[in-house]
């Protein structure tokens, strides 16, 4: 009883560490309005024929025209670099992606026929797994023969897209400076209160859980939906309510919120799930997928016996497909 009481202790004590020792990553990516304004976008049609236009960053770095960006973006991570905050590169990401063999973009049942999108946004944030995503706006202003620098920049958290930090200004005009000086003197007087935020909500993080959304649909073809009931704990109980139970018992929080439960549709927000899990004797990241990854074992074992495939939507969505792998 002592050794299995020493190794809990020491198992809190591992991770209470790590978290305290370990930063975020980061990524610098250009946000929607800067891809807007200077033309960095695709349009596409939906199911009901209406046009959408959203950023494509998928060839940005192939344009002609994007030296200043690729400069500011190199400069901004350059000054969290020195703060000590890993770094995932924008550009190195990019080329990733476009390398696999094949693209996420479309995932079918072969069977039922239904299919599930994924944007190039999601691909970057998912492959790169930063915790945290520096939204980054600047225009190149020109006052004579001068020039100045404006930006906006946010902290995102990368798994729910909420903003954690901000800051925005207007860096001194001058006659030679390059665009990544501009930039530096612009940014630097107000960084240290910027990864101050970005600290603090990691913390938070560390303490209570990372937020994240789990999405469990039905292939058409599944002979099981979340009305099916079960021999569940001397009772007998719908789908739903054995999956909301094992959700409960598995975050942090114990209380992620159910925002839809149908027949075919089951829906988590606000899912509270640990920075790290143990794992062969030493504790491991833990990510969206790895935590679904546990409630689709769970549901493939007796009494249940349900084949299901994940899907990752991004990094802080993912979903649990029930019928077939």
């Amino acid at each position: 009883m002592k050794k299995i009481f020493l190794s809990i202790v020491f198992a809190a004590l591992s991770v209470s560490v790590m978290a305290q020792a370990k930063k975020p990553t980061i990524m610098v990516m250009p946000s929607d309005i800067y891809c807007a304004r200077n033309g960095y976008t695709t349009e596409w049609v939906d199911e009901n024929g209406n046009k959408n236009t959203v950023s494509d960053i998928s060839n940005i770095f192939k344009k002609e025209d994007v030296e200043d960006l690729r400069l500011v973006i190199s400069e901004l991570s350059k000054i969290m670099a020195e703060r000590g905050f890993p770094l995932k590169d924008l550009e190195q990401t990019l080329k990733s992606i476009q390398q696999e063999t094949v693209e996420m973009g479309l995932l079918e049942s072969s069977s039922s026929g239904a299919y599930i999108t994924e944007s190039m946004l999601d691909k970057v944030i998912r492959t790169a797994k930063a915790d945290i995503i520096i939204d980054l706006d600047f225009s190149i202003m020109q006052k004579g023969p001068q020039r100045y620098i404006s930006y906006n920049m946010r902290g995102l958290d990368a798994y729910t897209n909420k903003v954690i930090a901000a800051n925005s200004g207007v860096g001194s005009p001058s006659t030679s400076a390059p665009i990544n000086l501009l930039l530096e003197e612009a940014v630097l007087n107000y960084m240290d209160s910027f990864c101050a935020q970005l600290m603090s909500h990691f913390e938070d993080m560390s303490r209570n859980g990372r937020e994240v959304v789990v999405k469990l649909k039905v292939w058409d073809n599944a002979d099981v939906n979340f009305e099916s009931e079960y021999d569940f704990e001397d009772d007998y109980l719908e789908l739903t309510d054995i999956i909301s139970y094992w959700m409960e018992d598995n975050t942090v929080n114990h209380a992620p919120t159910r925002t839809n439960a149908t027949a075919t549709n089951l829906a988590f927000e606000q899912v509270r799930i640990p920075l790290y899990k143990e794992r062969n004797g030493r504790m491991s990241p833990l990510d969206a997928r790895g935590f679904a990854n546990g409630l689709r074992s769970y549901l493939k074992k007796e009494p249940f016996m349900i084949e299901s495939k994940i899907y990752e939507r991004g990094l802080g969505e993912v979903w649990i497909i029930i019928g077939e792998k």
